[in-house]
């Protein structure tokens, strides 16, 4: 097909133009019988969000992405060209994209009535049949639709009754495309009634002339539903002329957002090569987001973006990558005080209420941290406080009894494997613990592991910890209050 350069081959071979939503709608019917996966990459919307736009697809709707931020809404709608054929023919020249056996356009319809069969053809390749708006406060009619345009008038020597006097806006030159625009409430209530006609009836109308242009669109919108309170709404009428609403939502398990964040962390090779991430640092710095999602803290309204984990998974791979180079070392692991280390990411990544915002941005990402922790820490070891309850022989005692003796233990950020190694072991019982709770596990995971019984009941306040310029000190639990104490009484004094 790509061959044909005129109407007259165009018209010879048989081409059967579609409208988009009928194409949509074919080569969906065509990839469900297949059994093709058709939206690739993207996770945990299989039983949920996809089957909700196959049928808008099939319904040859326009639809609308409701969902909070970072739920892959323009990815879902950037995905859909996929299910354009792969290349269409257009009068050559043409503005809008003109289907050379239905021109729409003043431009087309004279070069056909001049040329007849020869007239030229060219053919555009699905990815240039994708158009993306972000809706600002300042775009206007003329942006979308279209206006009157003086100087091409002038240059043209035409009068304004002269329908080539035109300059499309953004809308028409979309024609045979998929049209997104993205946070629809952010539009003007009087630009959002502009687009009335256009979903309806399928055409526009630009002021000044009577001529209908009937538009071939796909159209998709997204929104926040934060923005119908805090920035704009929807109007009443534009939201009856949207065939489908469709809401996303976040990854509902641990284990579908970690899929999520390794495949949108973008790592080096060589950090891929040369760090090691266990699933139990992964795992709680997922649940770093899942906490945040349901914190007092954390203005709900807004969401948790999953860009959080994902560019938290960047900054904790980097945190050890640079402990790794700065000991001169080829190889390294993730510890769990490397997560001390994706605050940074954190902090940008949540809106906070009132009570959060007086706590601090750094406070309420170290508490998010610590109740990723905690539990964590229940999912895999006896929880203390039942143990209590129970009577029952206490397994962390060994532990909380060597540093009831005035022992302590601090565990650098930036010190090497061997030191990290030896303090670690330093510990009576520590090792012992996770053999008996965690079964045969590599070198690098106990190490791991034992670091993270620390943090733990130090969560579950069994033992103490304080946060040092470098790194952690853990020790008795008393030992810390008194310390904490002192720290306050010094910085009043000062």
């Amino acid at each position: 097909m790509k061959n044909i350069s005129t109407l007259g081959e165009l018209k010879k071979s048989g081409y059967i133009s579609k409208r988009i939503k009928d194409e949509l709608r074919d080569n969906l019917i065509r990839k469900i019988r297949n059994k093709e996966n058709i939206f690739t990459g993207i996770i945990g919307f299989e039983d949920t969000v996809v089957p909700e736009i196959e049928r808008a697809i099939l319904s040859r709707h326009n639809m609308n992405l409701l969902g909070l931020r970072g739920q892959a809404k323009t990815r879902i709608a950037r995905q859909m060209t996929e299910l354009l054929d792969e290349y269409i023919p257009i009068v050559s020249g043409s503005e809008l994209n003109d289907d050379p056996l239905n021109p729409i356009s003043a431009f087309s319809k004279q070069l056909i009535a001049e040329h007849g069969d020869q007239t030229p053809v060219s053919w555009i390749h699905r990815d240039e049949r994708y158009v993306e708006k972000l809706a600002t406060p300042d775009v206007s009619i003329a942006d979308l639709i279209g206006d009157v345009d003086p100087i091409k008038a002038a240059n043209l020597r035409l009068n304004y009754a002269d329908e080539r006097v035109i300059h499309y806006g953004i809308i028409p030159r979309s024609n045979r495309c998929i049209f997104v625009i993205n946070e629809l409430p952010d539009l003007q209530a009087r630009i959002q009634v502009a687009l009335f006609n256009i979903l309806q009836e399928g055409d526009i109308q630009i002021r000044g002339f009577k001529i209908r242009i009937p538009l071939d669109i796909q159209f998709i919108f997204t929104a926040n539903p934060e923005d119908y309170t805090n920035r704009g709404s929807i109007v009443t009428p534009l939201k009856d002329r949207i065939g489908s609403q469709i809401l996303t939502h976040y990854p509902k398990s641990i284990e579908l957002s970690k899929k999520i964040t390794a495949q949108e962390a973008k790592l080096p090779a060589e950090q891929k090569e040369n760090v090691e991430v266990g699933d139990l640092v992964a795992t709680i710095l997922e649940r770093i987001a899942f906490e945040a999602r349901e914190s007092e803290f954390v203005d709900s309204k807004s969401g948790v973006s999953a860009r959080l984990t994902i560019s938290a998974y960047e900054n904790l791979v980097s945190t050890a990558e640079r402990r790794m180079l700065l000991n001169n070392e080829s190889k390294t692991f993730a510890r769990i005080c490397d997560l001390m280390g994706v605050i940074p990411a954190v902090n940008g990544k949540i809106e906070l209420v009132y009570e959060g915002e007086q706590e601090g941005a750094g406070i309420v990402a170290m508490s998010l941290l610590g109740k990723a922790i905690r539990n964590e820490f229940l999912q895999r070891f006896p929880d203390p406080g039942k143990l209590k309850k129970k009577k029952e022989v206490n397994p962390y005692q060994p532990i909380i009894d060597w540093f009831g003796e005035g022992n302590v233990v601090d565990l650098m950020l930036l010190e090497g494997e061997k030191v990290y190694r030896k303090g670690l072991e330093a510990i009576p019982g520590l090792a012992a613990l996770v053999d008996a709770y965690c079964g045969k596990v590599g070198k690098n995971e106990k190490l791991l592991l034992m670091e993270f019984v620390l943090f733990a009941m130090a969560e579950h306040s069994l033992i103490g910890k304080n946060i040092l310029e470098r790194g952690v000190q853990f020790r008795d639990i008393l030992g810390s209050m008194l310390s904490e104490r002192d720290f306050f009484n010094d910085q009043q004094n000062n």
